[in-house]
């Protein structure tokens, strides 16, 4: 046990003899060889028997020490054969000078106890961490043994939350000291501020080796609304949603998971932030320079659609470029919901009504790539004329296509027999 503890500091009383003693001196010379201990004290012993309750200790000079088993630990119930042997050395601070029986009474906690206060203050103006071990899970967070009794709260364990508690009893954890307080014997820690400063250290040596430009293969490890994150070997950056495609995204979720493999171009690295900007759509070919040498207005050309909104639908052209077909040029007829007109992945004939390359921006029509959509269309707004009766010829009555045969003789049967006329 010894060998984990500090020096003690040993009280010794170094006693010159005469060379001449006569029988009188002895008394004297007796009392000042007896080393006097003095509550506060620490000083080592040997123990030399282990009881269920205590833990007796010869500390010298023909001097015993008792250890109550409360105070060989900070930590709780503890057995003191789990804590020494026979022959063991041991540190202890001296509470008492004498009990009823006139021994020593010891603590090994104090003794730890005072050290630790020195070594944590220490640490904690030198802005370090310390190690202990997680003794207890409790209401709100977590004891760990440090010396002295440390508390680690819930939401400072980890840089992610933390559900299971208990799964880090008996775990050694390293920890930043946050509040310090002998007086009320109060010590609070942060674990997540000791991940946070490594995973920093970690972060400055990764951006150091980065450069603007570079071609990293990573996986999607998160999807906001304003972009994707992607996990590229040593921290996180951010795809914004602008960058994700060539084609407009509103909603990252139409293109990506998380889990994704992806392939991102390093556009900016800010150092001071850690922040890393990535993209996606800049390692591969822009569409639009194809679209550009390949497709003039008033092509008729095939597409696909990719998304239908309220005012329209936009379809997809070419190598990726996406235009924009309003709701108006979707069909001759009247279209009161473009949802119910088209499908996402359907295959359309379109022609290209406007196009403007600097701008990035494309309309496009359904009802015009077909070729007698003006005649239809004339033929839809053309007025409907009904046909007059004459005194001398009665009117032909128009048939309906779709209704019953017998039911139009039965009709006209009627009405030459005058039944029903006026």
């Amino acid at each position: 046990m010894s060998d984990s503890q500090n020096e003690a500091v040993k009280p010794i009383n170094d006693v010159t003899l005469p060379e001449d003693i006569s029988p009188d001196d002895f008394p004297e010379l007796l009392e000042q060889t007896l080393v006097s201990f003095k509550n506060g004290d620490v000083i080592e012993g040997t123990v030399v028997r282990i009881d269920r309750n205590e833990v007796m200790v010869d500390v010298g000079y023909k001097s015993e020490g008792v250890i109550p088993s409360r105070e060989l630990s900070v930590r709780k119930s503890i057995n003191p054969n789990e804590v020494f042997n026979v022959g063991d050395k041991v540190q202890a601070l001296v509470l008492e000078k004498e009990d009823d029986e006139g021994r020593l009474i010891l603590s090994v906690k104090r003794a730890i106890y005072e050290k630790a206060w020195g070594d944590i203050q220490t640490i904690s103006d030198q802005n370090k961490s310390v190690k202990g071990t997680v003794i207890e899970s409790v209401k709100g967070g977590l004891i760990v043994d440090i010396g002295v009794r440390g508390f680690l709260p819930a939401s400072l364990i980890d840089v992610r939350r933390v559900k299971e508690l208990s799964s880090y009893v008996g775990e050694e954890v390293e920890a930043k000291i946050l509040e310090l307080d002998k007086q009320r014997n109060n010590i609070v820690l942060s674990r997540k501020a000791h991940l946070e400063e490594e995973l920093s250290e970690e972060r400055q040596g990764f951006l150091g080796d980065l450069q603007v430009g570079d071609v990293k293969d990573g996986k999607i490890s998160s999807i906001v609304n304003f972009g994707a994150f992607v996990d590229i070997g040593g921290m996180d950056g951010l795809v914004h949603v602008s960058e994700l495609s060539w084609r407009h995204v509103e909603n990252p979720n139409e293109i990506v998971k998380v889990g994704d493999a992806v392939t991102v171009k390093v556009l900016e690295i800010d150092n001071d932030k850690e922040r890393i900007s990535l993209s996606t759509k800049q390692v591969t070919e822009d569409p639009w320079l194809d679209f550009e040498l390949n497709f003039n207005e008033g092509d008729v050309v095939d597409g696909e659609v990719t998304k239908v909104v309220p005012f329209g639908a936009f379809v997809t052209i070419g190598k990726g470029v996406e235009g924009l077909v309003h709701v108006s040029e979707i069909s001759v007829d009247k279209i009161e919901s473009p949802e119910l007109a088209l499908a996402i992945g359907q295959g359309v004939k379109i022609k290209i009504m406007e196009l403007d390359i600097p701008k990035r921006r494309v309309n496009l029509s359904i009802k015009q790539a077909d070729p007698n959509w003006e005649v239809k269309e004339e033929e839809k707004n053309k007025p409907k004329t009904h046909s007059s009766q004459s005194d001398d010829k009665p009117a032909e009555r128009q048939t309906v296509e779709g209704v019953d045969e017998s039911l139009e003789n039965i009709l006209q049967e009627l009405k030459e027999r005058g039944i029903g006329s006026n």
